[in-house]
């Protein structure tokens, strides 16, 4: 599982910038998109100062999606796109089909590992999060993309933050890269 992760987390680091709007105007700064999906993005920052809970990432190719702030670690930052899931026109744009397989069967691990940990079958997830038991089995298996509501449900349910299904914690080394 871990090198699951890792690979997942190398394979889609790409340079981008985000943009807010401050006291003074537009303020962009740039960024490392160290893990993208079709939910959202972890960032690491050069930047110490406070952030907003929203702002705009701007991915190399000139892609611009609205996100809100999930979670934040000093410089590591998870966001979610504001509009839900990227489509799949965006998320071709913001990886390649393989990094997309990879990104939902980490987070498919993720949200099995959740939902095993807390004692529920794939049937009662599929039951209380309104979708079928097969949807929930290909989810988990990473053959399908769980919607970011649904996502949330699932974090709520499994009493986790969403930012653990989608990025999961970050290495220690993550943490102490961003902040030097």
């Amino acid at each position: 599982m871990s090198d699951l992760r890792a690979a997942a987390r190398q394979s889609t680091a790409r340079t981008g910038i985000i943009e807010f709007e401050g006291a003074r105007g537009t303020v962009s700064i740039p960024c490392t998109i160290a893990d993208v999906s079709g939910t959202g993005a972890r960032l690491k920052l050069d930047w110490s100062l406070a952030f907003p809970k929203e702002a705009t990432l701007i991915f190399a190719d000139g892609l611009r999606k609205a996100c809100r702030v999930a979670w934040q670690k000093r410089r590591l930052l998870g966001v979610a796109f504001a509009d839900g899931i990227a489509s799949l026109d965006e998320q071709a744009l913001m990886m390649t089909e393989e990094e997309q397989a990879l990104h939902r069967r980490y987070i498919g691990a993720q949200v099995k590992g959740a939902r095993e940990a807390r004692g529920y079958t794939e049937a009662q997830v599929a039951n209380l999060v309104g979708v079928s038991p097969e949807f929930v089995a290909s989810a988990e298996r990473g053959d399908v993309s769980i919607p970011l509501h649904q996502l949330t449900h699932m974090a709520d349910l499994f009493l986790v933050d969403l930012g653990s299904l989608v990025a999961g914690p970050a290495p220690i080394d993550d943490v102490e890269l961003a902040a030097g």
